[in-house]
C-alpha cells in the first residue's frame, strides 16, 4: 500500500512538472461585454485545472479574432455558429441549429484543423432593437413592419452593415429602404445612441443585458432571416488535445442559458463591473452546483 501511495505522489509531482512545462494557452475574444466575459470564464476556469493561461482579450472582430487563431497566435476563442456558417464559411442563412452546428464542426476541421466545443446552452443571435415607446406608437412589433417606416433612423455596427447575414441581406429580406443611411458606430454606443434618441434603431444581439435597462424592445424575425447563433469555444487541436482543457469544456457544456448570459452582460455593461469579477462568480456557482 505505501509503495502505491509513493507511486501516485510521484505519478501526480510528474504531472504538474509536464504542466508547469506546457506553453500557456492564448486565450482571446472579441471586443464586446459578452465576449469578454466568456474569454474570462474560460480563463479562470482552465487555471483553476492547474493550466497556464495567456489573456488576449477585447482583441477585435469575428475575422480578427478566427485570422489570429488560424496562425496559432490564440489558442481558443469564444464563437457563434450563425457567425461561423455565413461570415466565415460564407454559407446562406440555415434556420436549423443542428444542421449549421454539424456543418460548421466538419468545415473548420476539414480547413484548418480547428475544434468546436459543445454548445455552452445559449444562443445570441442579431436582434433588432426600438425604443419601448416609439415601437407602441408606430404599432411596430416585428421587423416587416419596419418596411412601412422609412423615416426611422438606423444605426448598427460595422460587422452588421458589412456581413451577409447583416444588413445588406436583411434589407432584401424584408424590403427595407430607410431615408437616412444606416450610421455606422461602435459596438459599445449602440444602446446609449437609442436611448438618447440619436437613432430609432439599432443591430444588437438577443442577450445584451441593456436592452431592458433602456426600455428598448426586439422586433420579432417573423421572417426567420437571421441563422441559429449557438455560443461555444473554437480551439486549436494542440489546446484541445490537453486532458485538462478538454475536461474543463466539457464541463462548460450546457450550463449558461440565455437569462443567465443577459444577467452577466447587465452586470458589467448596466453595473459597471468588472468582468473578471462577474466570471469568478458565475465559475463559483456553477462548481458548487455540480
Amino acid at each position: 500500500m505505501k509503495a502505491r501511495g509513493a507511486l501516485a505522489v510521484l505519478l501526480a509531482l510528474a504531472s504538474a512538472c509536464h504542466r508547469e512545462g506546457e506553453p500557456p494557452i492564448r486565450v482571446g475574444s472579441k471586443n464586446f461585454s459578452e465576449q469578454v466575459i466568456l474569454g474570462e470564464i474560460a480563463a479562470q476556469g482552465l487555471e483553476a485545472r492547474g493550466v497556464r493561461v495567456d489573456r488576449r482579450l477585447n482583441l477585435g472582430g469575428t475575422f480578427v479574432c478566427h485570422q489570429a487563431l488560424k496562425a496559432g497566435e490564440l489558442g481558443l476563442y469564444p464563437e457563434y455558429t450563425g457567425t461561423a456558417f455565413t461570415a466565415i464559411l460564407a454559407r446562406k442563412p440555415v434556420s436549423e441549429p443542428q444542421v449549421v452546428r454539424a456543418e460548421v464542426a466538419k468545415e473548420y476541421r476539414k480547413s484548418w484543423n480547428l475544434v468546436w466545443s459543445a454548445p455552452l446552452g445559449f444562443e445570441n443571435t442579431f436582434a433588432l432593437v426600438m425604443r419601448r415607446d416609439d415601437a407602441a406608437r408606430l404599432h411596430i412589433t416585428k421587423i416587416s413592419d419596419l418596411a412601412a417606416h422609412p423615416e426611422i433612423r438606423p444605426g448598427f455596427g460595422y460587422e452588421f452593415l458589412e456581413r451577409e447575414d447583416g444588413f445588406p441581406g436583411l434589407a432584401r429580406t424584408y424590403g427595407l429602404r430607410f431615408s437616412q443611411r444606416p450610421v455606422q458606430m461602435d459596438l459599445g454606443l449602440l444602446y446609449q445612441a437609442l436611448a438618447s434618441r440619436r437613432v430609432d434603431l439599432v443591430a444588437g444581439n438577443s442577450t445584451d443585458g441593456l436592452i431592458d435597462a433602456i426600455g428598448g424592445v426586439v422586433l420579432e424575425d417573423d421572417r426567420r432571416y437571421f441563422p441559429p447563433y449557438e455560443a461555444a469555444f473554437v480551439l486549436r487541436p494542440e489546446v484541445w488535445q490537453r486532458p485538462a482543457v478538454r475536461a474543463f469544456f466539457d464541463s462548460l457544456a450546457g450550463t449558461i442559458d440565455a437569462a443567465t448570459m443577459r444577467k452577466m452582460n447587465a452586470a458589467v455593461d448596466k453595473d459597471k463591473r468588472r468582468p473578471e469579477d462577474v466570471a469568478r462568480e458565475f465559475l463559483r456557482r456553477t462548481v458548487k452546483s455540480r
